[in-house]
Formats: structure tokens, sequence, C-alpha cells
């Protein structure tokens, strides 16, 4: 049984820092591609950025040059580090990986406050 559980999420005031943390379970971690999605309130879930098992990272534009999802395999975790945060960033926070279904973790809320 697949479990992710996230953590780091809070409120923080615009242009400050939180670092996202998403703890995987019951997979071999270090071959899949893991993912954060956001969904804001009223808004569709959208992906935010994503690593491969080789590393290999992309990331929606809107969080480019702002945003770093790493991982550490030996610790089954995925990151994503927010720099210079907006109030737009403000969402629930999810962690994603897929197996044969898709597995997602219970969400960690992120408030920028203006």
């Amino acid at each position: 049984q697949v479990q992710l559980v996230e953590s780091g999420g809070g409120l923080v005031q615009a242009g400050g820092s939180l670092r996202l943390s998403c703890a995987a379970s019951g997979i071999i971690f270090s071959i899949y591609t893991m993912g954060w999605y956001r969904q804001a309130p009223g808004k569709q879930r959208e992906l935010v950025a994503r690593i491969t098992a080789g590393s290999n990272t992309n990331y929606a534009d809107s969080v480019k040059g702002r945003f770093t999802i790493s991982r550490d395999n030996a610790k089954n975790t995925v990151y994503l580090q927010m720099n210079s945060l907006k109030p737009e960033d403000t969402a629930v926070y999810y962690c994603n990986v897929q197996t044969m279904v898709n597995n997602w973790g219970q969400g960690t809320q992120v408030t920028v406050s203006s």
C-alpha cells in the first residue's frame, strides 16, 4: 500500500520561504518519478514540479527560478524548496506518484500573506 505524507506547510509572508517534504512508503521509491501539485480554492489541481528517477526536473512556468524540487532516495523523501513566495502560491500542496494507480498524499496547506 502506497503512503505519501506531506509536511512543512504553513503561513508565510510574501517573499518568504518554505520547504515541503513528502515521505513515501510502500514503493521502491528510487525508480519512480515524484511530483508536487497544488490546488487553490476554486481552481483545478496543477502540476508544480516533477523529478524523475534520474533526477531530471521540470517546473510550471509560474514557479521557475523560485521553487526547487529534490529527492533523497535513502530517506524515501521528496522535497520542494519554495523561495520568493507570492500570495498566488497559496494552495494545498500535494505529493504524487503514479504506480499502477495515481497516488496522492493528504496535502499540506501553504498560505502566503501580502
